[in-house]
């Protein structure tokens, strides 16, 4: 997949598994437990996982405002590919081939690491929004990541809790 020119990075380490963290991210209905802008998510395409052309809008917590976002590609345990299509706060008209990839490494056992990496055109308009928005972005990205690496931490202890009480549950038997 060809991509506009890169834009920026944002990254965190998440303590558990890989396979943990992609399940945590294909299930779209996730999104709002964990973005601190998302209300709520409607499922446009009528699926809830993840998928190439899998579509959903996001309504943020202000009330007024959604965008709709498009998954391109799904990569299974390694990447996906978003695209902006649609929105009411005007970035689709400054950024028409925003993209956002979400790559997921595995560093061990139980940690990996995901990025979020942003793509678009470099034009005048775009300069001129990243005087603007640039950092807000970048900024909002990272809080997104730092609230999933809770998330996933937090259900990841919780389900880590549950086996040892099983096979504590196990010996005693």
């Amino acid at each position: 997949m060809e991509f506009p020119p890169f834009q920026s990075r944002q990254e965190v380490v998440i303590h558990a598994p890989l396979q943990a963290v992609w399940e945590f991210n294909q299930d779209l209905t996730n999104i709002a437990a964990y973005h601190p802008r998302v209300e709520r998510v409607e499922l446009i395409s009528g699926k809830r996982q993840r998928g190439n052309g899998v579509a959903y809008r996001c309504y943020l917590k202000d009330g007024k405002n959604t965008c709709v976002e498009k998954d391109i590609e799904v990569v299974p345990m390694e990447r996906i590919v978003t695209a902006l299509p649609e929105d009411t706060m005007g970035i689709t008209k400054m950024l028409p081939d925003y993209l956002v990839e979400a790559r997921l490494t595995p560093l061990a056992e139980n940690e990996t690491k995901i990025e979020f990496s942003h793509y678009s055109t470099k034009s005048l308009k775009t300069k001129l929004f990243n005087v603007i928005a640039k950092r807000k972005i970048a900024r909002d990205s990272q809080n997104t990541l730092e609230a999933m690496k809770r998330t996933i931490e937090k259900n990841a202890s919780y389900s880590f809790e549950g086996q040892k009480e099983h096979a504590a549950y196990d010996q005693d038997a």
